[in-house]
């Protein structure tokens, strides 16, 4: 009886770390709400002047048709943070994006994969640069051609207004018709009603559109923040954990100096001295102020990779050091500044309401900490409750996600 012929093993498939942790995180059913949650977050804050405008995606009147929402999302008399900017600049480029995604899939097939990474850096580089091409009022000393700003019509109340003839034959609204930024003193403190869901504060501002908009300022302080702070973290960790000597003993003592000084107060102080507070002052002092947990993580990692084997056969081949920092240890040493960072959104979050709250924050922007102050003076419950659950909330689903991030990323709790 011949012997059947051997069949050949197929190579294992390739398994990616990432990949791996999020097989891990998958298992972990609050984590995943929580990060479900985020990316619901994420969608309202791109998504809100679809859901709350006074600006009418179709206005006809005797001039004919217009569309005055697509062209007030640029306009920086409606939207003038740079906030508002970027994440309009998200929603535009959003469906051609999207599009483009989905042809280059169906096109490129089983190398779908490889073209990928290309199509995300091609994404961002050029969203970058449209975003630094249209955001600044000038570029160097000349004024900015696309900084775009004209007058501002109100075509909710226009819509309202209007009888007869002179009515708009066509007006198509978001489902709530009210701006973040329009006052009207006549409809201060109104409680929560059809028309206001969640009331209005003390300038008469709709508080829905204001918790709306809100979500895009509270992400990006969590996330501008706290990526700058992991940034200095990092270089000063990585520094002082690899070199030793006098250097990590000089970063040290930077580190423990730093330290003894009460963060927030610190914070406090370095708000009260900006004469023209912006929301981007706010990242900037968060982000200078709360490095030193991020930086002794990765001095701890760094003292602990750098003598293993895989770094001692980097310094053997003679590759360059900061390759051997950033190329070599510093991946397999980010997974604790990974739940660091995690957790350090919702501190961010709670230290930018918490200034907002005291009258020190951007008072241009709509904060939710700014809400919940005028509901303690007011002594109104509707504008209490309302930013109080959200920073409850995203507070909450953040610190979720930390701690499924933590366990996933734990070899020892893998199952």
């Amino acid at each position: 009886m011949s012997a059947l012929p051997e069949t050949p093993e197929l190579p294992a498939a390739r398994i990616g770390y990432f990949t791996l942790v999020f097989r891990e995180l998958r298992k972990n059913r609050i984590a995943m709400l929580g990060l479900y949650a985020v990316l619901g977050l994420l969608f309202i804050a791109v998504f809100a002047p679809v859901l709350c405008a006074n600006q009418p995606f179709l206005y006809r009147d005797a001039t004919g048709w217009s569309s005055p929402w697509f062209g007030s999302l640029f306009d920086r008399l409606v939207y003038e943070s740079s906030v508002d900017v970027f994440f309009n600049l998200l929603l535009v480029s959003s469906l051609p994006a999207t599009l483009g995604y989905a042809i280059a899939r169906r096109r490129s097939g089983p190398r779908f994969p490889r073209v990928r990474p290309r199509l995300v850096v091609g994404f961002f580089v050029t969203f970058t640069a449209l975003f630094a091409l249209i955001a600044p009022e000038r570029l160097g000393p000349f004024q900015n051609p696309f900084f775009h700003s004209k007058s501002v019509v109100n075509y909710r109340t226009l819509s309202e207004s209007a009888t007869g003839s002179a009515r708009a034959s066509v007006a198509v609204f978001p489902p709530s018709r009210f701006s973040y930024r329009e006052t009207d003193p006549s409809q201060s403190l109104l409680p929560p009603s059809l028309r206001h869901p969640f009331g209005t504060d003390t300038a008469g501002r709709d508080v829905l559109a204001r918790m709306l908009f809100g979500t895009r300022i509270s992400l990006t302080i969590g996330v501008v923040a706290v990526a700058l702070y992991v940034a200095i973290g990092i270089l000063i960790g990585a520094l002082a954990g690899y070199f030793g000597g006098w250097i990590d003993a000089l970063l040290s003592r930077l580190i423990e100096v730093m330290i003894c000084f009460p963060t927030f107060f610190l914070i406090l102080t370095l708000a009260a001295l900006v004469r023209e507070r912006s929301i981007f002052h706010v990242m900037v002092i968060i982000g200078v102020t709360s490095w030193t947990g991020v930086a002794r993580l990765v001095r701890a990692e760094f003292l602990k990779h750098k003598g293993l084997e895989y770094a001692q056969a980097a310094r053997a081949l003679g590759i360059p050091v900061r390759r051997i920092i950033f190329a070599h240890i510093l991946p397999n040493a980010s997974a604790p500044v990974l739940v660091s960072a995690t957790f350090g959104i919702a501190s961010a979050i709670l230290v930018e309401s918490s200034l907002a709250f005291l009258g020190i924050g951007d008072l241009t922007v709509p904060s939710w900490g700014e809400t919940l102050n005028s509901g303690r003076l007011e002594g109104r419950l509707w504008l209490i409750l309302a930013p109080g659950f959200a920073i409850f909330f995203v507070v909450t689903v953040f610190n979720l996600v930390g701690e499924g991030l933590r366990d996933a990323l734990d070899p020892k709790l893998r199952r």
